[in-house]
């Protein structure tokens, strides 16, 4: 059984940084791409960041293109988040996805997911 468990949200002033991690456990992960995805309360969940099994292919929304940064150490199975001049807008629940493939932006293409880590930017 796939377990993700997130890690690394709180409460941040606007301007502020945070990094989140996301630890994967039950199978080797080769060829799973990884993705990021957050909801603010009363929205839809929405795309972050999304990143290949290798490392060497990122994808960003535009809302977070040039502040947040997606990666992953394989050795230790887990994949980051480091999110770098927050705005009180980036407030959401944070979750990490996993699927068999190339990663995507759509939420139903994942197979896996973590329980979610809030993240509260103030202003």
């Amino acid at each position: 059984q796939v377990q993700l468990v997130e890690s690394g949200g709180g409460l941040v002033q606007a301007g502020g940084s945070l990094r989140l991690s996301c630890a994967a456990s039950g199978r080797t992960f080769s060829n799973y791409g990884m993705g990021w995805f957050r909801q603010a309360p009363g929205k839809e969940r929405e795309f972050v960041a999304a990143i290949t099994w290798s490392g060497g292919t990122t994808d960003y929304a535009d809302s977070v293109k040039g502040r947040f940064t997606i990666s992953r150490d394989n050795a230790k199975n887990t994949v980051y988040l480091q999110m770098n001049s927050l705005k009180p807008e980036d407030t959401a629940v944070y979750y990490c996805a996993t699927r068999n493939g190339w990663p995507q932006r759509k939420s139903y293409e994942y197979d896996y997911w973590g329980q979610g880590t809030q993240v509260t930017v103030s202003s």
